[in-house]
């Protein structure tokens, strides 16, 4: 072997390890990481760990998961503080948890958390992590309406809406490369779309769809998230979770079309989570 190296001369090697590095920058794997068993000099191992890049194009669930999981600690940490009633969170996890496992998207991992604020939102980021607030849950008046507001934001995991939107933002600000994005400005994007929540129009009826599909396969009753969504409506300046692009006006009706068209046997077999009196006894610790 040292035979075989000497007769590397130290331009050839040069040109070797520029190759090298260009075909590591160019390899569509969201972060290039070596594994344990393979045998990798210590200089290169140095290497590939600097390499920091994310090919978003080619993201995988794992990856995404990670991706989120850095996400979700920054918003955690320094945008809003969590809502820490452990019968009340349970209580949401569990509604969040039924609507997961019937999702098209039910092989990945997914958190559902409550953040302590009056404002009435909901949103969500990549790899499966799900937010609603207290003042989402006390406006409404039942668990439908609630597993309505988590179906649709499942329905955005689902879609990737949050990688998409990642992918332009970073091509809109210059910061992604022919190689990819670097993992803490992808984190940084990920963390100012959760907090403004840029969906488009496509995104947001895509959303309302999944949504309703979700609770349908869940046993929820639909009229859950069309009633919550007609409520937040009507009032003067409607929520964020209410994109004013579409109008709230406007899924309110297709969600309508929608639920009208149903056979008869999938609309009566979805009831679940219309009683009031039951929803308003899990959150009790919220109205007091």
């Amino acid at each position: 072997m040292s035979k075989l190296l000497s007769l590397f001369s130290r331009s050839s090697r040069r040109r070797w390890l520029y190759s090298l590095m260009a075909a590591i920058m160019a390899v569509s794997i969201v972060v290039i990481t070596p594994t344990p068993s393979q045998a990798v000099p210590r200089w290169l191992n140095i290497l590939l760990q600097g390499v920091q890049i994310i090919q978003l194009s080619n993201l995988s669930d794992r990856q995404e998961a990670q991706l989120g999981q850095q996400i979700n600690a920054q918003l955690t940490s320094r945008q809003f503080r969590l809502y820490r009633n452990s019968d009340v969170v349970r209580y949401i996890d569990d509604i969040g948890q039924r609507l997961a496992e019937t999702s098209e998207r039910s092989n990945i991992d997914y958190t559902f958390q409550v953040v302590d604020s009056d404002q009435i939102n909901a949103f969500a980021t990549m790899g499966g992590y799900v937010y609603v607030t207290t003042g989402l849950l006390r406006a409404a008046e039942n668990e439908a309406e609630v597993a309505g507001v988590l179906g649709h934001e499942v329905g955005h995991i689902v879609e990737r809406h949050a990688v998409e939107q990642m992918r332009e933002r970073a091509v809109q600000a210059g910061v992604a490369t022919a190689a990819g994005l670097d993992r803490n400005a992808a984190v940084a994007i990920g963390v100012d779309l959760a907090l403004n929540r840029p969906n488009s129009r496509r995104d947001e009826y895509e959303a309302d769809e999944l949504g309703l599909r979700n609770m349908l396969e869940a046993g929820y009753a639909p009229s859950g998230l069309v009633t919550f969504m007609q409520k937040l409506a009507q009032r003067g300046s409607p929520p964020t979770f209410l994109s004013t692009h579409p109008h709230p006006a406007d899924r309110v009706e297709r969600l309508q079309q929608a639920i009208s068209s149903l056979p008869s046997n999938v609309s009566s077999a979805a009831t679940d989570g219309l009683a009031q009196d039951a929803y308003r006894a899990r959150i009790s610790p919220l109205l007091r």
